[in-house]
C-alpha cells in the first residue's frame, strides 16, 4: 500500500440513466482530483440507481465499454475511480459489481455475494450472486472491495484481509424509512461501530461509502466514512446531502496497529480451514 489520498463521493443518482451518472460521475471526479485524489470512491450501483428492478438489462455493461464509459475511462490516467454498476457477464448474467477505471482502462472488481431479498429489499430477483472474493493490486496498493450487505458477513473481510488488503472498500446503498433529517440516525451510528471494531480486529483501514437521495419511497442516509486501522473515523460525511471527503491513507498506521497488537499476524488460517471442514462435514450429514 501506498500513501495516498482517497476522496469519497457520497452522491445522488438518477434511476436508469446511465448517461446522466456518468456525466454527474465526471463533474464530481474533476473537484476530486482538483483536490489530490488519487483515488475516487462512489456508492453501490451509482452508475445505474439502486431500485432499477428490471430497467437493469438496459443499464448492464462490461466496464471495457469505450462508449459508455468514455469519460471515467479518460479520467482515470489521472486518478483511480472506483464506482457501482450493473455488469454483464460472458454468459449475459447480470450482477451488482464494481468497476474500477484506471491507467486508461477498466474492469470488473468485484461481484457482490450476498444481495439481499427481505424486507425492503429484493435485490435476489434481478442480480445473479457472486462467487469470489479476492484481494486486488492497485494503483494505491493491495485492497478488498465489497459491496452493501457483503460486509455484513464477517468471513468476507476476514478474507480479504488475509489475502493482503490493507484497506477495505465498501460500497453502499443502505436506506433507512425517515423522511427527514435528523442529528442522529440509528443505522449510522450501527454501521459506524462495525466499521471501527472491523478495522481494529483486521488492522486494516475500513473506507465505506454510502449514497443519498430518494427512490421508492425509501432515502439514502450518506454518512460515508474512512476509518484508521486503530478504529479512529478520520473522515466523515453528512447525513442525508451530497458531500465530497478526502483523507489520507498512510500504510505505516497498517503497520504500526499490527506491531502493536499482533491478534492479525498470529491468526492460524489452518486452524479456520480444519474447523470449518469439520462444520461442514457435519452440516452435510445433518448433524
Amino acid at each position: 500500500m501506498k500513501k495516498c489520498t482517497v476522496a469519497l463521493a457520497q452522491v445522488d443518482s438518477s434511476i436508469g440513466d446511465l448517461g446522466k451518472n456518468v456525466k454527474h460521475h465526471s463533474e464530481i471526479i474533476g473537484r476530486a482530483q482538483v483536490g489530490g485524489a488519487d483515488l475516487v470512491v462512489f456508492p453501490e450501483l451509482s452508475l445505474s440507481g439502486y431500485s432499477i428492478k428490471d430497467l437493469n438489462w438496459n443499464v448492464a455493461r462490461r466496464p471495457d465499454d469505450d462508449a459508455a464509459f468514455a469519460p471515467l475511462i479518460k479520467a482515470s490516467r489521472e486518478s483511480a475511480i472506483l464506482c457501482g454498476g450493473v455488469e454483464e457477464s460472458s454468459a449475459y448474467a447480470l450482477y451488482n459489481a464494481a468497476f474500477l477505471f484506471e491507467k486508461g482502462s477498466g474492469r470488473s472488481i468485484h461481484r457482490k455475494i450476498y444481495p439481499p431479498t427481505y424486507g425492503m429489499f429484493e435485490e435476489s430477483r434481478y442480480f445473479s450472486r457472486g462467487t469470489t472474493v479476492r484481494a486486488s493490486d492497485t494503483c494505491i496498493g493491495r485492497i478488498g472491495v465489497l459491496i452493501c450487505e457483503d460486509l455484513w458477513h464477517i468471513s468476507l473481510p476476514y478474507l480479504l484481509a488475509l489475502d493482503g488488503a490493507e484497506v477495505i472498500i465498501c460500497l453502499s446503498a443502505s436506506p433507512t424509512r425517515l423522511a427527514g433529517k435528523q442529528e442522529e440516525v440509528n443505522i449510522a451510528r450501527i454501521n459506524s461501530e462495525q466499521h471501527r471494531a472491523l478495522a481494529r480486529l483486521l488492522s486494516v483501514y475500513i473506507v465505506f461509502c454510502n449514497r443519498v437521495g430518494f427512490e421508492d419511497g425509501i432515502n439514502f442516509w450518506g454518512g460515508s466514512e474512512i476509518v484508521s486501522p486503530d478504529g479512529e473515523v478520520v473522515a466523515k460525511a453528512r447525513l442525508f446531502e451530497e458531500d465530497l471527503i478526502f483523507a489520507e491513507l498512510d500504510p505505516q498506521l497498517v503497520r504500526r496497529a499490527r506491531r502493536l497488537s499482533r491478534h492479525f499476524l498470529d491468526e492460524d488460517v489452518n486452524l479456520t480451514l480444519n474447523e470449518l471442514t469439520r462444520i461442514r462435514s457435519a452440516l452435510d450429514r445433518g448433524e
